[in-house]
């Protein structure tokens, strides 16, 4: 994957939604990438990662439409030979985290298609699955990026537009150059 095609696929992200029937989360791709983006970035400003993969996290809803339990791996299949292996690591990791919050934070609310789709993804973890998750080198980063992704499906939320896009290519680029394929 090149910058340009990894700017398209953001691109199409504007008219895609989480489940192909759109009866999933309440917002487009882009706009639920953007807003996670955004509130990663506010959280963390000086993590790019992070703030990338926040943005690209749920890329692969659009690349494999309606499969639930492997679009982090596919989405992280996708960006690591761009991105590096930390940003593939926190898209892969973002629905693992979602299982960990909501064993380690049971009365924690999930957006209603996160609470339909957890099961699909292995729901609860189970104690082993807790301790190997807190102790996996990127575990508690993917945990922020879950926080942030369960902010960031807000309907009409004001987000500059779909030029905001353009502010992220020369991070993208930026990273690239971090983490030649």
């Amino acid at each position: 994957m090149t910058v340009d095609e990894l700017m398209d696929i953001l691109t199409r992200c504007e008219d895609a939604w989480d489940t192909p029937d759109r009866t999933g989360d309440p917002v487009a791709l882009l706009d639920h990438g953007l807003q996670v983006a955004a509130v990663v970035r506010e959280w963390h400003p000086d993590d790019l990662e992070l703030q990338v993969a926040g943005l690209v996290h749920d890329i692969g809803h659009l690349l494999h439409p309606g499969d639930e339990a492997g679009h982090a791996s596919a989405g992280a299949d996708a960006v690591r030979p761009l991105l590096g292996d930390r940003v593939a690591a926190l898209v892969e990791l973002h629905v693992p985290a979602k299982r960990y919050l909501a064993t380690v934070e049971p009365s924690r609310a999930l957006s209603p298609e996160s609470a339909r789709t957890l099961d699909l993804q292995g729901g609860l973890m189970t104690k082993a699955e807790v301790t190997a998750f807190e102790s996996s080198p990127y575990g508690m980063a993917a945990v922020t990026l879950r926080r942030a992704d369960d902010l960031g499906k807000v309907i009409g939320l004001i987000r500059p537009p779909l030029e905001e896009l353009g502010t992220w290519r020369p991070i993208i680029e930026h990273l690239t150059r971090s983490h030649p394929a």
